[in-house]
């Protein structure tokens, strides 16, 4: 059975699974961002370590040091871009952005928990270059 549009949908049910689809876990346009920064600032890491909590965008094994590079709307960001509501199937997003922001937190409890240092980077944090550089060297430091 397929599921009336919303007024507000702008897409076809088929149009919004393919752009859903479309979504990425991995290798994203701000998590490249981060990684081409690092690279650039001398620091070497790992990606994605399955044997961590959460499994962190980048790892910096020696440094015993972590980052992850969140979306400010799939985690719940407090910035414009993060506190958008969805219009259509709302409650449906609002529960798994609630679960996504208690995820990430026990995954941030768990890795300090095994004496890893995290930071969390948002898409927004992005956009001001040089202070990300700044952020970056003074947390690998």
């Amino acid at each position: 059975m397929v599921k009336p549009r919303s007024p507000h949908d702008v897409f076809t049910p088929e149009d919004r699974s393919r752009v859903m689809r479309a979504v990425k876990g991995k290798d994203t346009k701000p998590e490249l961002i981060v990684r081409r920064m690092a690279h650039a600032l001398g620091y070497r890491y790992r990606l994605h370590r399955k044997d961590l909590p959460g499994k962190p965008d980048l790892v910096f094994v020696g440094r015993k040091k972590v980052i992850f590079v969140h979306g400010c709307f799939w985690h719940g960001h407090d910035c414009a871009r993060g506190s958008r509501q969805p219009k259509t199937n709302a409650e449906y997003w609002r529960a798994k952005i609630a679960r996504n922001i208690s995820r990430d937190a026990a995954n941030l409890q768990a890795l300090d928990a095994q004496g890893w240092q995290a930071l969390v980077l948002w898409e927004c944090d992005l956009k001001d270059r040089d202070a990300l550089a700044v952020r970056l060297r003074d947390f690998l430091r």
